[in-house]
């Protein structure tokens, strides 16, 4: 999965409703490492609950549970709400039973037992739906904020144009903002094919600088750059 899929995940709040307490623990943790928050439920009513109070941004969900199975949560939930992304989590390897989960409308099955790639596709297809309904904002320090799917830069609402390097240029230091970026990060990411100079280099960080306060883009010479350290995130 690439960076700023990963960037995006980091903003979302994800609902995943099993009752096996040992695939739900394992399965939960596995999409902490990607997700802003995960809530679990051990059966369909208290995740419909969970989804009302919360509105989560995708949802997992097992279908045979006590109480309430997928099938009826996910009916529940439809009959609301259109545009959340959905997987469903099956035993079931039937075809005719898997194709009449396409008229509950969720973008994803994955048959049991879910593997790390099952979940890295499922992840990115509801991804996809959320990027067709939702702007993924970045909100930085100083009351900047970035938009991952436009390429846009605002301050206070107003927006700052970025050339192509620039957002380029940027968007590593955002997705990297724990650490340095290195020159040969910048070659490999930016310049790709082409020989980047160090004056190439300079100039857009020039350009981009002027568009910031002071050490805003702060150089470790014979390094690279790094960006102020960032804060919340939030979806838009």
């Amino acid at each position: 999965m690439d960076k700023i899929l990963l960037e995006k995940l980091k903003t979302l709040t994800i609902l995943y409703a099993e009752d096996e307490e040992g695939i739900k623990q394992k399965i939960s943790n596995s999409l902490s490492y990607y997700a802003k928050e995960v809530r679990t439920a051990k059966n369909g009513e208290i995740a419909l609950k969970l989804y009302e109070d919360e509105k989560p941004d995708m949802i997992f969900t097992d279908i045979m549970m006590p109480k309430m199975d997928g099938i009826e949560l996910v009916k529940a939930i439809r009959e609301q709400d259109s545009q959340t992304p959905i997987v469903m989590v099956t035993a079931y390897t039937d075809k005719d039973y898997l194709l009449s989960l396409v008229d509950l409308h969720v973008e994803h099955y994955i048959i049991k037992p879910m593997n790390l790639k099952d979940l890295k596709i499922a992840l990115e297809k509801c991804l996809l739906v959320i990027s067709k309904n939702h702007s993924i904002v970045k909100k930085l320090p100083l009351d900047y904020s970035y938009d991952f799917d436009n390429k846009i830069l605002t301050c206070k609402d107003e927006e700052i144009k970025l050339t192509k390097k620039e957002v380029l240029f940027f968007e590593l230091l955002i997705q990297n903002s724990h650490r340095v970026v290195t020159y040969e990060e910048f070659q490999n990411h930016i310049w790709t094919d082409e020989y980047m100079s160090d004056d190439a280099l300079k100039s857009v960080v020039k350009k981009i600088r002027y568009k910031f306060p002071k050490d805003y883009i702060k150089n470790l010479s014979g390094i690279g750059y790094k960006l102020k350290d960032t804060s919340n995130d939030k979806i838009s």
